[in-house]
């Protein structure tokens, strides 16, 4: 947690099972600290879930690049933070999985989220390559990718950027306002999201990736078989560069 009061609510859960620490994934220096000192004093960690994370809405062409920045050093560098600091106690142990909460804005994109679905594209990366070199250790990782869900995504934990060119009202407002009228009332349910992940983690084989939400699945279905068919129009032009 990054506050007392939050750290309170959720061992408030459950005195004798919720135990909290209180961190920013940002805090880079802190963190090897924070997990050595985790290990110690609850014992050896099976799971790392990696939930820190927030939406940026804006035009790309409106929004500055420290908020790309920022958006990538909480969702891809936090994480791979947090991965770091794990990695040797699950190596040394030959076990371990690793969730990275991504979203289908990491296979898919819509308007107005460029800064976000990038970071989340890098997750999906990180997460893709992690799960070959950590193979051979019986470490697991898994990137879980959810879709629209009653979590504050699109509310508290959304930056929004201010309009300021016209040519863009058209185009964008409509979809902003559409997302601000949506937030709290989502498809998606995060206990049932809570509950697969539960599943997940108990699974022996578990994914590589795993959907989360029947819109998730529909859209990054479309986006497969669109790049698949974009794939064999544009073969011959692809062939062509071989020597």
């Amino acid at each position: 947690m990054r506050n007392d009061a939050d750290l309170k609510s959720f061992e408030a859960l459950s005195a004798d099972r919720a135990h909290g620490v209180l961190l920013d994934v940002t805090d880079f220096e802190r963190i090897d600290g924070v997990i050595a000192d985790v290990e110690t004093r609850l014992g050896p960690v099976d799971v790392l879930v990696n939930n820190a994370g927030y939406g940026h809405e804006g035009v790309f062409e409106e929004s500055p690049l420290a908020q790309m920045r920022h958006q990538f050093e909480v969702n891809v560098f936090g994480a791979a933070a947090m991965i770091k600091a794990f990695v040797p106690y699950f190596r040394q142990r030959r076990a371990g999985h690793i969730l990275n909460i991504t979203s289908m804005g990491g296979s898919i994109t819509m308007p107005g989220i460029a800064y976000y679905c990038s970071s989340k594209f890098a997750l999906e990366g990180l997460s893709d390559t992690l799960s070959k070199e950590l193979q051979p250790f019986n470490i697991f990782v898994t990137a879980v990718a959810p879709g629209s869900f009653r979590t504050d995504w699109a509310g508290r934990s959304m930056q929004r950027t201010a309009r300021s060119i016209a040519d863009y009202d058209a185009s964008f407002d409509p979809v902003r306002k559409a997302r601000e009228e949506k937030s709290g009332k989502q498809l998606g349910d995060p206990r049932k999201a809570a509950q697969a992940m539960l599943q997940l983690i108990g699974s022996a084989s578990p994914p590589v990736h795993l959907l989360l939400g029947s819109d998730a699945l529909t859209l990054v279905r479309e986006k497969l078989q669109r790049s698949l068919a974009e794939i064999e129009q544009w073969e011959t032009l692809t062939r062509s560069t071989d020597g």
